[in-house]
């Protein structure tokens, strides 16, 4: 793939973006294929070494914030009209509550999820914290003459202490995962407010 075609295909893989932001990527990948090569690289290389476009184009996604493209996206291409302005304001006690009763939704459901993920680890602590108070009991009452007493508890303690691992594993991997989906979703919020229909 040469330039051109890198810049065309970077170009329209941005379209929908705010105008300053594509122009700015394109400006930023233009310059570094043309050091690249001034470099000694070919341009094909040059290319190569910039990366895919899709891959430019999702990082570009990720680094607008969501409230610039909100603006640009609700930003009318065109005066409305008086009928329009009217319907809007008439239906805006129905379309407003709905868009806060579907804010509470997903609001309340994301807060639930990370309720859960806070519950794992509050597992997990109690876990160790049984573990080390077992240990340390267990300890305590073999040294003051009740052996199988002591050795029962110090065998609980181990047992919290197995169990604490593995809570610990599984609440590390609720939380990266949710941390992730958290990310998928404001990248896909994002792209509803893209719009596409330039390409």
């Amino acid at each position: 793939m040469n330039k051109q075609e890198f810049m065309s295909g970077l170009s329209s893989a941005l379209s929908g973006l705010p105008q300053d932001d594509i122009e700015e990527r394109l400006t930023f990948y233009s310059e570094m294929i043309d050091d690249r090569i001034e470099e000694g690289l070919t341009e094909e290389e040059a290319v190569s070494a910039a990366g895919p476009i899709e891959e430019i184009a999702a990082q570009t996604v990720s680094d607008i914030p969501i409230t610039k493209l909100v603006k640009e996206r609700i930003r009318p291409r065109r005066k409305l009209k008086a009928w329009e302005i009217v319907l809007l304001a008439a239906g805006s006690p129905i379309w407003i509550s709905l868009l806060i009763a579907a804010f509470a939704v997903v609001l309340s459901l994301y807060i639930t999820l990370w309720s859960l993920i806070i519950s794992c680890w509050a597992v997990f602590a109690s876990f160790a914290a049984s573990a080390a108070g077992g240990i340390a009991a267990g300890i305590i009452l073999a040294c003051s003459g009740h052996g199988l007493t002591g050795a029962a508890v110090i065998g609980l303690g181990i047992m919290c202490a197995g169990l604490s691992v593995f809570s610990y594993f599984g609440s590390l991997a609720a939380t990266k995962g949710t941390i992730l989906l958290t990310k998928k979703i404001i990248i896909a919020t994002k792209n509803c407010f893209i719009d596409k229909e330039d390409k």
